[in-house]
């Protein structure tokens, strides 16, 4: 995990990227990114290092996962 944290947040328009695990939760595991732009997020998509963090994934135990894309402006203290 830490390398591909590492690897995406030198990339080109990444913005934020850190997993967390959930405290009522064990085992599930929080992504949150933040990227400039969609087109960012699609290169993301094909980098080697996700390609060979996606492989890991059997070896791991990593199983189902549940994707929700959100779009928020630049943001604001409230």
């Amino acid at each position: 995990m830490a390398a591909m944290i590492a690897a995406s947040r030198a990339e080109a328009g990444c913005l934020h990227y850190s997993y967390g695990e959930d405290v009522l939760d064990r085992g599930l595991i929080h992504v949150t990114e933040y990227w400039v732009s969609r087109e960012a997020l699609a290169a993301h998509g094909v980098t080697a290092h996700i390609k060979a963090w996606r492989a890991s994934w059997p070896e791991l135990g990593i199983g189902e996962r549940d994707l929700t894309l959100f779009e928020a402006d630049d943001g604001a203290p409230i």
